[in-house]
């Protein structure tokens, strides 16, 4: 526990300085922890040293851990590439969706919501870069999809999540990042009431924060490296 506990405290600490070096003292950064390959007992001891908001990419794994950590409230994304035949089990066990990219993902996750659950939280997927190996819609299409998501039932639009591209140096583009930011806030400047900008992992936290990330993806750093 006090290992987990020291690692969460140290990205905590970290994020509020990157908020204070970017004049953002005064905003919350959201840390979400990338749990996949994890096993059920970190995220529990996780869970315990206060971290409320966990990701998985891969259904069935996270479908499993769900039922192993029933008794926990934890709130569940889905970051991973989301296939349509899939789209039925994140609907009905996840809170957040933050991989959407496409008009066919928003329509079968709106019909599949259960009624009786709150709307699923989602994020719009962007390519920012237009790398053929990554997923996400490209940035012309955005605005249409968030139209189209602010029209369905069961279905609530937050915001954008984007994996911008890395420089040859290995750091991410933080003209990339900056993209990603003046898309969201365009966006919003015509309306639309998003509050989620996930950008940035453990690699790149600050960068991201201060091109106005609202939450960041850490995995490594708070659970050490993957089994």
């Amino acid at each position: 526990m006090n290992d987990l506990k020291t690692k969460l405290d140290n990205v905590r600490a970290k994020v509020a300085e990157a908020s204070r070096n970017a004049g953002r003292a005064g905003e919350v950064v959201r840390l979400l922890a990338v749990s996949k390959l994890q096993p059920e007992s970190k995220i529990r001891r996780l869970f315990a040293a206060g971290q409320l908001d966990f990701g998985e990419n891969y259904v069935q794994e996270g479908l499993q851990k769900q039922q192993q950590l029933a008794d926990l409230a934890i709130c569940w994304h889905f970051i991973g590439p989301l296939q349509s035949n899939k789209s039925r089990e994140v609907a009905e066990h996840f809170s957040w969706v933050q991989s959407v990219d496409r008009e066919k993902l928003l329509r079968r996750l709106s019909a599949q919501r259960p009624k009786s659950l709150p709307p699923l939280n989602i994020c719009l997927q962007v390519n920012i870069d237009n790398e053929p190996q990554k997923a996400g819609a490209d940035a012309a299409d955005i605005p249409g999809l968030a139209r189209l998501a602010l029209s369905l039932p069961g279905l609530r639009l937050r915001g954008l999540m984007a994996i911008p591209a890395v420089t040859k140096d290995g750091q991410t583009d933080e003209q990339s990042l900056a993209r990603v930011a003046e898309l969201f806030n365009s966006l919003r400047a015509g309306g639309m009431a998003l509050d989620t900008l996930s950008l940035g992992m453990s690699a790149d936290l600050e960068t991201a924060i201060k091109a106005g990330s609202t939450m960041v993806r850490i995995g490594t750093d708070l659970f050490g490296p993957r089994q």
